[in-house]
């Protein structure tokens, strides 16, 4: 079961990984460690409808956890600096999502978490509210202060 969870959701899970933390290495190790667990917990679940849930809620709480240790980081070392695109990358990112994305990094966690669920993985509020251990009211009023939000970064911007 753990094979059919992996060889179906990996790449959607690690591209939410990268939205979160910023750099495919740490989102790979997030994926890989979340997988992981699954793995560990798999005769705790209830029922194997419950394992991409469970593994979701773990790459969530996951790239919590690698950005709080990169906080860390930060306050006792130096700067976090993310991977430089590669020249093909750069060239194929257009502006608009490059802008897009940088306005997504300055919302609070809560909020971009939200937006990434809701519009990248296109989950619906059960889920988003399960993978973030949140109830749907709360998914809903975050999710509109977030559009809020998000669209007045980019307002300003221009």
């Amino acid at each position: 079961m753990v094979g059919e969870v992996f060889a179906t959701h990996r790449l959607a899970l690690l591209r939410l990984a990268v939205l979160l933390v910023g750099d495919e290495a740490t989102a790979e190790d997030v994926v890989q460690d979340a997988f992981v667990g699954l793995h560990r917990r798999l005769s705790t679940l209830e029922s194997s409808t419950k394992a991409l849930a469970y593994v979701r809620a773990s790459v969530v709480n996951g790239c919590r956890s690698a950005i709080r240790r990169r906080s860390v980081a930060r306050r006792f070392g130096g700067m976090y600096e993310p991977p430089i695109w590669s020249a093909e990358s750069s060239v194929l990112l257009d502006h608009d999502r490059r802008r897009v994305m940088a306005a997504l990094q300055r919302l609070p966690r809560r909020r971009r978490e939200v937006l990434i669920l809701r519009y990248y993985l296109d989950l619906d509020y059960a889920e988003i509210a399960d993978a973030m251990g949140i109830t749907q009211v709360t998914v809903r009023t975050t999710l509109a202060r977030a559009i809020s939000a998000l669209a007045q970064l980019l307002g300003n911007e221009e």
